[in-house]
């Protein structure tokens, strides 16, 4: 337990912990965005179980798959392919809140799923989250990150 020898010492403890929160809630927010960051690039290219409210990753159709070969690729590795949309996975803090995400266009149908309609007929990618699923896997463990930093910063203590 911190100590004080005086009533000026506490206050002038008391003064720096606002500055010392907003310290360690974005040290703690990065923490959290890198380890979510993580495990969504870890998910490319293996079949991901439910999370949360979303479904599991539908296997591959067959013809995804002989695509995958014909083009040098293995046939069963879902969403890697060059490693491109895995490498577009990221994180930044931004004020209080931490943003992870891909600046890539197939990001998004890949984590929403689509369906088009193109002149050969219907196509459809079905939902393989991979941010979201990240995000479910690892909410508690961030969230303890996040609160473990700012504790420490209204004890006093270091991060």
């Amino acid at each position: 337990m911190k100590e004080f020898r005086d009533i000026g010492q506490f206050v002038a403890f008391l003064s720096r912990i606002p500055a010392a929160v907003a310290e360690a809630e974005k040290k703690g927010l990065g923490a959290a965005g890198a380890m979510i960051e993580a495990e969504a690039k870890a998910e490319i290219g293996h079949y991901q179980e439910a999370a949360g409210p979303l479904p599991p990753w539908a296997e591959l159709a067959d013809a995804t798959k002989a695509d995958r070969v014909k083009q040098g690729f293995n046939a069963n590795d879902p969403l890697l392919r060059t490693g491109a949309l895995r490498d577009s996975i990221s994180h930044e803090v931004d004020g209080k809140r931490v943003v992870i995400g891909s600046d890539s266009d197939i990001a998004v149908y890949q984590e929403l799923g689509t369906m088009w309609s193109a002149e050969s007929g219907t196509s459809r990618i079905p939902p393989r989250s991979f941010l979201g699923g990240a995000m479910f896997r690892k909410a508690e463990e961030a969230a303890k990150v996040v609160g473990l930093a700012v504790a420490n910063a209204v004890a006093g203590k270091k991060p």
